[in-house]
């Protein structure tokens, strides 16, 4: 099933201008990151990468196998990103890959001392004391995850930024990159609380806003109640929502219920009006315009792609 968040093609290189079949790479170099693109063109496995730098990688087309942190192997597709340390080796299966069928990855390459400043910029401007106090950071329990439209976007637009002879494209690049360093830590963070929140659902403010809402997704969440579960007035409660985890309580709330959707919709015996109420839309229209918008499909059309 095509991934509505998967990165747009990038064309492949031209035959004659190949250098190997695994893992051929084309490098762009900016001033603060380095763009690769590897593909390739057979069977392979166990093949080791490393890079020297923190590193994004995003699946464009094909398959591959990850081996990564002695964590068990894992499938990696189009539309799902991988962040990686600097100095851990990636080691690398391709199963599917052929001339017909090419795997093709980028890998965005970020210098040390850009993610030290994105960062601070982060702790200095977004770490309201007064409501929660925590430090940003780059997290790995969590390195392996589907885009969103944000993520999506803004690799799309620094690959489209690598790939132009504009002279002004480190700029536009650097503008984009920290947008997306900031995006992929908030929505860290946003993974590290849900997971927290299961656990232990009352030691902070934020833990206890999640579980409220986890444990009530299947009923209707009005956000004058989270504001008052979060001790915050309506307009403090929105801005500090969206500065921790880059969306709105709304956004977050249909991503979750979009979520149980899903998973609703692939159990025989379920038809869409049913599937909305359960995943607490009143209206049955506006469940199927949010999953259309969020999923780039209807309910329907994602059911008949189970059958």
């Amino acid at each position: 099933m095509p991934r509505k968040n998967s990165l747009q093609h990038i064309n492949l290189t031209h035959p004659k201008y190949l250098q190997t079949l695994v893992e051929n790479r084309r490098i762009f170099n900016l001033n603060n990151c380095e763009l690769n693109i590897f593909e390739s063109y057979q069977q392979a496995w166990r093949v080791p990468l490393t890079f020297g730098d923190f590193v994004i990688t995003s699946m464009v087309r094909g398959k591959k196998i990850m081996h990564l942190f002695e964590d068990p192997a894992f499938e990696y597709l189009p539309g799902e990103t991988v962040i990686v340390p600097a100095n851990q080796t990636m080691v690398i299966d391709f199963p599917e890959a052929s001339a017909e069928t090419p795997s093709q990855c980028i890998a965005l390459a970020v210098d040390a001392a850009y993610i030290s400043n994105t960062l601070d910029y982060l702790n200095n401007f977004y770490n309201d004391r007064k409501v929660e106090d925590h430090e940003w950071k780059l997290q790995f329990n969590q390195y392996h995850f589907e885009n969103n439209d944000e993520v999506s976007g803004l690799i799309n637009k620094l690959i489209r930024v690598c790939n132009s002879s504009e002279p002004t494209k480190n700029i536009y690049a650097d503008l984009n990159l920290k947008e997306l360093m900031i995006r992929l830590v908030q929505s860290q963070h946003l993974q590290q609380v849900v997971t927290e929140s299961s656990q232990q659902n009352n030691q902070n403010r934020l833990q206890f806003v999640i579980h409220f809402i986890h444990e009530n997704l299947t009923d209707k969440i009005l956000i004058d109640q989270l504001c008052r579960k979060a001790y915050l007035s309506r307009n403090h409660f929105f801005k500090w929502f969206r500065e921790q985890f880059g969306v709105t309580p709304l956004e977050y709330i249909n991503q979750e219920r979009i979520k149980l959707a899903k998973q609703l919709l692939s159990q025989k015996g379920k038809n869409i009006t049913q599937v909305s109420i359960l995943c607490g839309f009143a209206d049955v229209n506006y469940f199927v315009r949010i999953f259309k918008k969020m999923e780039g499909i209807t309910p329907g059309a994602y059911q008949a792609c189970l059958a």
